[in-house]
């Protein structure tokens, strides 16, 4: 065949078709000393090409039993490995199904909407791990506390998503209650094409994810980034449609979205 002439191997991997699932993924940590916690599940089908956009924790409307028994799965493997620090387990799914696509062995950039909902400093705990240090929380500590959101602020058109880089005349970030910015902009900052097109994150926590969303909506108008374009009008009409609102979305959800 034509594999095996290329490739010098004919042997087919076939993978299940999943029309439109939903993108979940699951925070882990561990310590030299065989510890390991997880601080629950993240909600990332908000994407563009495959790049998240909004990230939210915890997911809703997912398979109790069958997440219980992942993260049994999850925690034996990352014990039988030996693995060491803070890591993502993401998954597929679909039909009360999760279909696993690969771990990523580091701090995700959405990690602060965990933060948010448990309490827990994951970059503090990375430091201490590579530290040889073990882990100062159990499992049983951790409290699922509220719902967390969090938009990433690409500088780019929002419509056409072609980067934007230049200066900085104005910035105001929003603020208050259970609103966090992460970011190193400032008035006169530089923005340059030659790197990703991520200027900040905005996270935001509520008691539930109605009341994210309407912070998320507020902290939206309060954030000012003038002298280039951003994804914040996007980020508005995303979180203000009936599907959004309704957690009634998938990984294709955006595109078509997009199109109308």
């Amino acid at each position: 065949s034509e594999a095996e002439v290329n490739f010098g191997n004919d042997e087919i991997y076939v993978e299940k078709f999943l029309r439109n699932p939903k993108h979940i993924e699951f925070q882990i940590f561990a310590d030299n000393f065989q510890n390991v916690i997880h601080l629950g599940e993240r909600d990332c089908s908000i994407q563009r090409r495959h790049q998240k956009l909004i990230e939210e924790a915890p997911a809703y409307e997912i398979n109790q039993e069958e997440k219980e028994k992942l993260l049994n799965v999850i925690i034996k493997a990352m014990k039988d490995i030996k693995y060491r620090g803070a890591g993502t387990i993401e998954m597929l799914y679909e039909n009360k199904k999760f279909y696993f696509i690969e771990m990523n062995t580091r701090i995700q950039v959405e990690h602060p909407v965990t933060e948010m909902i448990t309490g827990v400093d994951i970059v503090s705990e990375q430091i201490k791990a590579s530290a040889g240090n073990k882990l100062t929380i159990q499992q049983k500590d951790i409290k699922f506390r509220g719902h967390a959101i969090e938009c990433r602020i690409n500088a780019e058109n929002p419509k056409t998503f072609i980067p934007s880089p230049g200066t900085i005349k104005m910035y105001n970030p929003p603020g208050g209650n259970g609103v966090r910015v992460d970011s190193c902009i400032y008035n006169g900052y530089g923005v340059v094409p030659y790197y990703d097109s991520l200027i900040g994150k905005l996270i935001v926590h509520a008691e539930n994810r109605k009341e994210a969303i309407s912070r998320m909506n507020r902290s939206l108008d309060e954030l000012v980034v003038d002298g280039i374009h951003t994804t914040k009008d996007l980020h508005k009409k995303i979180i203000s449609s009936k599907s959004f609102k309704k957690y009634d979305f998938n990984i294709n959800w955006l595109e078509s979205f997009l199109k109308k």
